[in-house]
């Protein structure tokens, strides 16, 4: 193969990964605009209204915390039927997900943490792991990642 192939097929994959990558991101910013828009209706809307204050002032995965997921469990069902991005959807949990649900899932734990009185990331991803048997592989990367938040992974 000459040079000049070399770089023509070079030239080729650069390109098409820069497809891939500008799929995703729309694929993305599409998730953004749409994220729990399902919350803002019924039958979960006044589920929220309720209890958004009370897990805001809750300790996530505290014996309260938990309490209130049971209470809410009919609109959870079915926000959670609804949206993608939470491990609940699949019947497979984590492993039915893909690339897009965990980025999505992973703000939505950040965006959460921010809610709670003493939200914390780092422990978010600690007691998720527990919660939906994250591997430990899936948990790094996760951890990894925070720092685009502007969080140190200590």
């Amino acid at each position: 193969m000459d040079k000049e192939e070399v770089i023509r097929q070079t030239k080729d994959h650069i390109k098409n990964v820069q497809i891939f990558l500008n799929f995703i991101g729309q694929e993305i910013e599409k998730r953004g605009n749409g994220h729990d828009k399902s919350k803002l209706e019924e039958p979960e809307f006044e589920t929220f209204c309720e209890y958004t204050v009370k897990l805001a002032t809750s300790t996530y995965g505290s014996e309260e915390y938990k309490t209130f997921l049971k209470e809410m469990k009919p609109a959870l069902d079915h926000h959670y039927q609804n949206n993608r991005h939470h491990p609940e959807h699949f019947e497979k949990g984590i492993d039915g997900m893909n690339i897009i649900d965990v980025l999505e899932m992973l703000c939505d734990w950040k965006a959460a943490s921010m809610r709670h009185k003493n939200g914390d990331i780092l422990k978010s991803i600690e007691l998720s792991t527990e919660r939906f048997n994250l591997s430990p592989q899936l948990k790094n990367i996760l951890l990894n990642s925070i720092c685009l938040f502007g969080v140190k992974n200590v």
